[in-house]
């Protein structure tokens, strides 16, 4: 299999395991090209996020969709965050295929994760943002307006407190004085990783959790508080779908869940020894290259 890897426009956490994947690609046989134009089989690029230097994979993703042909996307994890990192073929969240069809409970606890009881005892509702740079976000309106749109539904059933927290690296216009019992609070930030730090505390008062389709909502559902996300969402089979439904979510049993969500992360030492291509390899040739 002919596979272009670019490593080019990759942040600087993406150095390692980029090169972790490419020794598994190797150690299979696999012509590797590293940023290089070959008309390959398939293309390997990191995020689908458009924005910064990452912003130079847009043209390789849409020459390769375009054309039929899978990418492998690699990215932060979101059960360990940068400690384990997704790969799936055509997308990220729900969007992509991690080639996690067959699954078992033996991933799981590597996690160190507990599924918390279902204990929605808080009293906000907290609508989390993310970045719309993104090709997930692709049709969508701007953050801020659809911050505003979340809202507006909500209102219609409910007058509980809302919270709004943009996502750490993406501004957003907003005011929340044009809301009543609206409040916005940016969450603190890691500067070394950019990331969120503050988000367990605020689920403790929360009584559910608003988000597209991205970590937030996996935090909250292992947390026990229920979410209202997109199909894009990987939590969407253990989420609610309808802000009509706000008052009374559903909390659906979440083992399987967690035991397939397992098997869209690994941890670097795997995608050295090729646990992850493994499997993508297979659903390529099953599915993406016939």
């Amino acid at each position: 299999m002919r596979i272009e890897v670019w490593t080019d426009y990759g942040p600087q956490n993406s150095k390692d395991i980029f090169q972790k994947f490419i020794t598994s690609l190797r150690n299979t046989g696999e012509d590797v090209r590293i940023n290089e134009h070959c008309n390959a089989d398939v293309a390997v690029i990191w995020s689908v996020l458009w924005r910064g230097r990452m912003e130079g994979y847009k043209k390789i993703w849409d020459t390769y969709r375009k054309a039929g042909k899978p990418v492998i996307v690699l990215e932060v994890g979101g059960l360990r965050r940068n400690e384990s990192f997704k790969v799936g073929i055509n997308g990220i969240n729900r969007d992509a295929d991690f080639a996690n069809q067959e699954f078992d409970d033996k991933r799981w606890p590597l996690f160190k994760h507990t599924l918390k009881p279902w204990n929605p005892t808080g009293d906000i509702i907290v609508i989390c943002g993310q970045h719309d740079s993104s090709e997930q976000w692709k049709g969508l309106p701007r953050m801020g307006k659809w911050i505003q749109q979340q809202i507006n539904e909500i209102r219609q059933y409910t007058t509980r407190p809302i919270l709004v927290r943009p996502h750490p690296r993406n501004t957003i216009t907003f005011k929340e004085s044009d809301f009543e019992n609206v409040k916005m609070r940016h969450p603190r930030r890691d500067f070394r990783t950019y990331d969120d730090t503050d988000f367990k505390a605020t689920l403790e008062r929360t009584w559910a959790v608003v988000n597209h389709s991205s970590n937030p909502a996996m935090e909250a559902v292992i947390k026990g508080i229920p979410v209202f996300v997109a199909e894009s969402s990987l939590c969407h089979d253990v989420g609610n779908t309808k802000l009509a439904d706000i008052n009374t979510p559903a909390m659906p049993n979440r083992v399987s869940w967690a035991n397939k969500l397992a098997y869209s992360e690994w941890f670097p030492d795997e995608i050295e020894a090729g646990l992850p291509w493994g499997r993508i390899k297979k659903r390529l040739e099953e599915k993406y290259l016939k």
